[in-house]
């Protein structure tokens, strides 16, 4: 890759990139449609020339078309694992009249149109219809120092088509890794003018650029796994979702000490940009459904986002903070059961005692008194180890219990991607005994707050706290 400027935000791609960019925008990729509605073949090379040509002839002017996100840290990357969820293009045009976001609206369903099989009748499709079939979110900002709009198109594998038609925008990335930006026009150009394919002798001249400021420096970071940003506070959401994400990639901060305070810049803005439970839920379950495929890996980032949450949150009143984190814990208990039940065969198992021990309580006695209440544990504090009872769900209780055999071990083992990408598992045994946790209320307080150090080993530990 060879540079245009030192230290300059702008570098031209290499032959391998410009390839690599070629066979992103030639690959068909699935719009699924609600209900009956079929899913669409697209692939984003014809959908930006369709796009573009319906805002042409609607009299809005395309600035320039770019590539950015993932798909473009996807490009740039020298990785071969590197993978990306969203294909986010970004069209530069006048939003200076507000009745040219409802034409560029219409102007992009109509394009899907295009794209519907031969034998489905087109006559009463509108672009109404096509919208409440194929978009999985519409944004819309208009004020002083922000007019843009985003139409993102579903797909039930978390690869969203987002189109974002831009005239203002204050903060255009997140983190240095997510900050490239690759100018599509030159390749969009050479494909629809040129007969002769590409070579490596023969292609186009491709520009990335990186709104972080310094293009090697994004790059760098990129290479190495690095975190990095400014001003989180300027971010909706404060970039703690997207921040959590990269560490469960095995992404580290390129300093220390400035992301522990920039944690809790990240927290406070989340907190202010979504205040209440039900807004936090729905942020979560939008953001989960779209940003992971497996059950495995949402379990790991819960358990991520739970941790800085509790470590570096100081805007909230102690009981909204309780609040918040036994969100996420009742959302990581929900994959929790998915994980059981697929590893299991969908046999019903103890769900309590395969918990990593970021939310284990010490295990309770073997021999529990009749005389207990059963909610004995729902009080949230954990108490001594002799008086603690435990009584599992009716459909799990063992009506022939044998004390003698292994002295109730559980053999249940279920698979988790540690942070080093390798495939362990978590034993529910423990020197011999069950580590249940009766409540999913209860935690294992972690007074290091390490991040890198996601799963702990199984060790007794007698610092034992609760979240209420």
């Amino acid at each position: 890759m060879a540079s245009t400027e030192s230290g300059a935000r702008f570098q031209v791609l290499s032959y391998p990139q410009v390839v690599r960019l070629d066979e992103v925008l030639t690959t068909p990729v699935a719009v699924h449609g609600r209900g009956n509605f079929p899913t669409l073949d697209v692939t984003l090379l014809d959908l930006v020339e369709n796009v573009r040509e319906k805002l042409v002839g609607s009299n809005i002017d395309v600035r320039c078309i770019r590539m950015n996100g993932g798909a473009a840290s996807y490009i740039l990357s020298t990785e071969t694992n590197q993978s990306y969820n969203d294909l986010d293009l970004i069209f530069g045009v006048d939003l200076s009249k507000t009745e040219n976001l409802d034409i560029i609206r219409d102007a992009v369903f109509e394009c899907l149109l295009n794209f519907l099989p031969e034998d489905v009748n087109k006559e009463r499709m509108t672009s109404c219809t096509m919208q409440e079939a194929y978009t999985e979110k519409m944004v819309k900002i208009y004020n002083d120092n922000d007019r843009w709009s985003l139409i993102s198109l579903l797909n039930l594998a978390g690869k969203n088509i987002e189109l974002k038609f831009v005239d203002l925008m204050r903060r255009q990335f997140e983190f240095s890794v997510d900050s490239f930006q690759i100018v599509l026009d030159s390749l969009l150009f050479f494909r629809k003018i040129s007969e002769v394919p590409m070579t490596r002798h023969f292609y186009p001249s491709v520009v990335g650029e990186s709104v972080f400021g310094n293009f090697e420096e994004a790059l760098y970071h990129l290479h190495n796994k690095l975190i990095a940003t400014r001003n989180p506070e300027e971010i909706r959401g404060g970039g703690l979702l997207k921040y959590c994400n990269l560490l469960s990639r095995d992404y580290s901060p390129a300093c220390e000490e400035e992301i522990k305070k920039m944690e809790r810049y990240m927290c406070s803005r989340f907190f202010i940009d979504f205040s209440d439970l039900l807004q936090q839920h729905q942020k979560l379950e939008s953001y989960l459904n779209t940003h992971f495929a497996e059950d495995v890996d949402k379990y790991e980032y819960l358990i991520i986002l739970r941790r800085v949450i509790d470590s570096s949150t100081v805007c909230l009143m102690s009981h909204e903070r309780r609040q918040t984190l036994k969100l996420i814990t009742d959302l990581a208990q929900s994959v929790q059961w998915s994980l059981a039940f697929q590893s299991q065969s969908m046999q019903p198992v103890n769900l309590y005692s395969q918990l990593p021990i970021a939310f284990a309580v010490p295990p309770p006695p073997l021999h529990t008194s009749s005389t207990t209440k059963h909610n004995s544990w729902h009080s949230g504090v954990a108490t001594s180890r002799h008086h603690q009872q435990y009584h599992p769900p009716h459909h799990q209780q063992q009506h022939h219990h044998n004390k003698n055999s292994s002295q109730g071990r559980h053999h249940n083992n279920i698979p988790f991607r540690s942070h080093q990408g390798r495939n362990t598992s978590y034993n529910s045994s423990n020197y011999g005994k069950p580590r249940f946790i009766p409540h999913m209320n209860s935690y294992r307080h972690d007074a290091n707050n390490n991040h890198s150090n996601v799963f702990r080993s199984n060790n007794v530990d007698p610092r034992w706290t609760s979240c209420y």
